[in-house]
């Protein structure tokens, strides 16, 4: 694929704009190790919602939708589609309380919440593991995503793609902190939704598919279209519906999806102005990530599948794609490379938008981990704000380099993702409880956290029973893993009595869970409770409707772009049904907060 000169000049201008937002928010943002992380918690939240989308929208999500979309169909999206519950929850009943906690990172949220030396270590050992190993494994991801683009569109080597794709990353990351990250993202989320809805828009122009009503009618397409999995065929339902709405929505930790919040949600939640802010980001978050945004990248893989109807196909087409490379996932990448002039740029700066909104934010919320709850805590804590800003730029150049340098020996990113689910089942639950029972304490999480990572490796690499379906590796890693954690939750002391006063006395989270804290605290004349009542009933509900208006708005979405307008018009009543059930409910939750 050759690029004009208009193409390089758009690329080069979103480029150019991107470091000058970094280079222009430097000053501010250096002023303390507040700003360079949550930018003096004053964001509005639909700057913060912006930016989780863009976050969201990485260089590897076309890829993986692509993948997905090729192998199980339509369908498999369920895979992700399934964590809008998660999504949903943390907007109605998380959000308020992780503001409310005031904390810096969602890992210092472990000494507020727990007590004693296991809190410390389980502190210190999370910042390492999450900032650094899965950080990385996260970014590794990305980046090998723009590996495998600059390879097709533009016959990059390995090396010399993720160098330029990297390179103008970490300098605007490390200079701009996280105010530089959520400005630049608001222009990155724009540049990239054009890019995938002209990518989609001319993918259907391609000779071979002609037009919408021939790809939705084609042979290698009509049995991928489905938006539900097949009920005849077991395996399928089971894999790709029943367990992850029936276990790993709730109990599976994942980047961005983790039950209660958490991670660079929780960043952004920590950033806002106050709890309505928080709510209102986390909302339309969801709504555009699960509703509207994968709909262009569909259209694309369903194209590729009439181009490039199998992996060899696409092996003949670019003989220069490295055997290792080689997967379902080019085919994004590939349609690409038949786009005209002009939106040949556009499409290749959304890339790069996507890229460079991912990793910023991967950066900033890693080297965040790192610098306050590691370096800070463990290392230097009379450290300076000066010093600790510096601490935060340095790891966000090693970040960048670990994690480009991982992405140069890896070789599909759905195996990624499937490893990241499958080493945190089972520990989703404990991040869902331990605002609401007082009895979870630091070795639960500790006990949580290591026995999900053993015996995901055993059954993953070393060893599981021929004569057990693979379907149901996952949920009985899930059950391993909560009846190892419930017992070292009954068995180990509980916190001490001043952490879970103090915890109660700043969150207020009530609910039947924390009777015996509030009964232990008026025998010893501790006046802890403030609010009264409890509204994560209505929170719960608000998110069964939210769930629902924004999964009617997918199916709504799907069916009018396959021309199915009598189902479009089914899911569209219901809509609109949700939507106005969700705001009768949410008056009543926001009516509890301001």
């Amino acid at each position: 694929m050759t690029l004009s000169t208009l193409d390089w000049a758009i690329v080069v201008a979103m480029l150019s704009i991107t470091l000058f937002i970094g280079i222009w928010v430097s000053r501010q943002s250096g002023k303390s190790s507040a700003e360079y992380f949550l930018s003096g918690r004053n964001m509005p939240w639909w700057l913060l919602g912006v930016s989780m989308v863009a976050t969201t929208f990485s260089t590897d999500t076309p890829n993986l939708v692509t993948d997905m979309v090729r192998q199980n169909g339509v369908s498999g999206n369920w895979a992700w589609w399934v964590f809008l519950l998660t999504g949903m929850l943390t907007v109605f009943v998380y959000a308020k309380l992780w503001r409310k906690s005031n904390v810096t990172t969602d890992i210092e949220f472990y000494e507020l919440r727990y007590s004693g030396a296991p809190a410390k270590f389980l502190r210190g050992f999370r910042a390492l593991f999450l900032g650094l190993f899965f950080n990385v494994l996260a970014m590794s991801a990305v980046s090998l995503a723009a590996i495998k683009i600059g390879g097709v569109m533009l016959g990059l080597s390995p090396l010399e793609a993720i160098g330029i794709a990297s390179v103008i990353t970490v300098i605007f990351s490390s200079l701009g902190g996280f105010k530089g990250v959520v400005y630049s993202d608001f222009l990155l989320f724009f540049v990239a939704m054009v890019g995938a809805i002209g990518a989609a828009y001319y993918s259907v122009q391609h000779p071979a598919v002609g037009s919408l009503q021939n790809l939705i009618t084609h042979d290698n397409v009509i049995d991928k279209l489905n938006i539900f999995p097949d009920l005849s065929d077991r395996y399928t339902m089971i894999t790709l519906f029943i367990i992850p709405f029936a276990v790993q929505w709730w109990n599976s930790w994942y980047p961005g999806a983790e039950p209660g919040g958490g991670g660079y949600i929780a960043q952004r939640m920590l950033a806002s102005k106050d709890e309505n802010h928080a709510i209102g980001a986390t909302f339309f978050f969801n709504a555009l990530h699960y509703a509207l945004r994968p709909w262009p990248w569909i259209i694309v893989a369903l194209c590729s599948l009439v181009v490039f109807p199998d992996i060899q196909s696409i092996q003949t087409a670019f003989p220069n794609i490295t055997p290792d490379k080689l997967g379902h996932d080019l085919a994004y990448p590939a349609m690409l490379t038949f786009l005209p002039t002009g939106m040949a740029g556009i499409v290749l700066a959304s890339l790069l938008a996507a890229y460079m909104s991912t990793i910023s934010t991967h950066l900033n919320w890693g080297a965040s981990y790192l610098v306050n709850d590691f370096y800070l805590r463990f290392l230097n804590p009379d450290a300076t704000e000066k010093q600790l800003v510096t601490a935060g730029r340095i790891t966000t150049v090693i970040l960048m380099i670990l994690g480009a340098g991982l992405a140069l020996v890896m070789t599909n990113a759905l195996q990624i993702f499937e490893f990241i689910l499958a080493f945190g089942a089972g520990t989703g639950l404990i991040f869902i409880l331990r605002w609401f029972w007082w009895r979870i304490n630091a070795w639960s999480e500790i006990a949580a956290m290591f026995s999900s990572g053993i015996v995901s490796i055993i059954f993953n690499f070393v060893y599981w029973p021929e004569n057990i379906d693979t379907a149901y590796r996952f949920p009985i890693i899930v059950l391993i893993t909560t009846i190892i954690w419930l017992i070292a939750t009954l068995v180990t002391k509980p916190d001490d009595k001043e952490t879970l006063y103090n915890f109660y006395q700043k969150i207020q989270p009530g609910g039947p869970g924390w009777q015996k804290v509030i009964n232990d605290a008026k025998a010893d004349n501790v006046d802890i409770v403030k609010d009264v009542k409890w509204t994560v009933p209505q929170g719960i509900m608000a998110m069964l409707y939210g769930s629902l208006f924004i999964y009617s708005l997918l199916f709504t979405t799907g069916h009018t772009i396959y021309g199915n307008l009598g189902y479009a018009g089914i899911f569209g009543i219901a809509t609109v049904l949700f939507g106005f059930l969700l705001i009768r409910i949410w008056r009543r939750v926001r009516s509890s907060i301001l």
